[in-house]
């Protein structure tokens, strides 16, 4: 077994991560700088993946022989905003108490990034057969955006790793499968006019409200006819999420736009509520709304996906994670990740990684001690199993 006693604490290296506000608005290159910086200080070369405009990088970075493909320890380094939320301390000063490590970041997840960085000595002193691979990505918190342009690489200027872990918080569990995230915005189109004769104006707000209603019966629908109970909850489901029209209570409003989220079972298809949802536009609101005008209308345009993911049976990376924590079952989750992207890209892929989500984007978000030393403890049987 691997000796942890003479690795760098993640703890330390933690605080030094949380120091960096990396909220998906900002830019992450000050973090990507000190990780480059501190894999260099111990010999190790990293390759940036930047963004057109230079503001923000991913980065990848290989521990051991080159010819193999080893595993990739994936992260990403952005993080959700504070704004609003009540915090007992700085959340960009890792503060410490009872055990627990208060942070933004602390737990999604920074928290796994501290662990691979503190176990880099470790790796380097190992005998490895195959490599490992560092890949950290930005902006996944609005829609795994960052770890797409890496991903493109793989298997061409970067390596092909056999397997991946994604390092999200799980308590440490294997996860085999989570939900896909669709996002989409919705546009009514109405005609303005005083609101004293409302017969003679189309309420754009109204339609739009006669939308979300059915948006929300066809949400019920679906979760009464396709479960699985592995999820919590186990169903697709689908909820509007901002909305905003009118210019005035005395004005016929003449447009209204909300954006809604559908998080659907990674083994259905995700194309059934949002067809209906136009079937019903088109069948019971746009004959009322084109009678009193041809311009009205309402649209629909899908902003954002990220694919569900569902392990194959025989994952490499799922026998790997089981294989290192000793645990012999599967879990499922709700929250979305990189791993179905990593999938899609032919990498095996696994979510287990420090934290519990319920602290994830909350307010005084934590990581405990002892789950960064569950952390460490298995990315050192990681470094025993890829050893000769």
């Amino acid at each position: 077994m691997s000796d942890l006693s003479n690795l760098p604490n993640p703890t330390d290296l933690l605080a030094k991560l949380v120091a960096f506000d990396t909220t998906s608005a900002k830019s992450n290159l000050p973090l990507i700088d000190f990780v480059q910086d501190y894999l260099s200080v111990h010999g190790v070369a990293a390759t940036l993946v930047p963004t057109e405009d230079g503001k923000k990088a991913g980065l990848f970075a290989t521990i051991g022989p080159a010819d193999k493909a080893g595993v990739a320890l994936s992260a990403h380094t952005d993080c959700v905003p504070v704004t609003g939320q009540s915090w007992s301390s700085d959340p960009f000063t890792l503060t410490a108490r009872d055990g627990k490590l208060y942070g933004r970041g602390t737990c999604d997840m920074k928290g796994f990034i501290a662990c691979v960085l503190a176990s880099v000595p470790g790796f380097l002193a190992a005998d490895l057969a195959e490599p490992v691979h560092i890949a950290l990505s930005y902006d996944e918190e609005v829609g795994c955006v960052g770890v797409r342009p890496m991903l493109d690489l793989f298997g061409n200027t970067l390596p092909m790793p056999r397997a991946a872990i994604i390092g999200e918080p799980t308590r440490m569990g294997v996860v085999d499968a989570h939900k896909q995230i669709d996002i989409y915005a919705m546009t009514v189109n109405g005609l303005a006019g005083h609101s004293s004769e409302p017969d003679k104006g189309v309420n754009a707000i109204r339609y739009a409200a006669e939308l979300i209603v059915e948006l929300q019966r066809l949400s019920a629908k679906v979760a009464e006819t396709h479960r699985d109970d592995r999820f919590s909850p186990p169903y697709t489901t689908a909820e509007a999420g901002t909305i905003e029209g009118g210019t005035a209570t005395n004005i016929i409003p003449k447009t209204c736009r909300f954006e809604w989220l559908m998080r659907s079972l990674p083994v259905e298809g995700a194309n059934r509520i949002p067809a209906e949802l136009m079937a019903y536009a088109e069948r019971e609101l746009l004959p009322k709304m084109r009678a009193a005008s041809e311009e009205t209308g309402i649209e629909m345009l899908q902003e954002e996906h990220v694919p569900g993911f569902q392990a194959p049976e025989g994952s490499d990376a799922v026998a790997l994670a089981l294989s290192l924590t000793g645990q012999n079952a599967t879990g499922a989750v709700s929250f979305t990740t990189e791993a179905g992207l990593f999938e899609q890209a032919g990498c095996s892929a696994v979510v287990c990684g420090p934290g519990d989500i319920a602290q994830a984007h909350a307010p005084d978000e934590f990581i405990s001690v002892d789950e960064l030393d569950a952390c460490m403890a298995f990315l050192a049987k990681l470094t025993d199993r890829l050893s000769r």
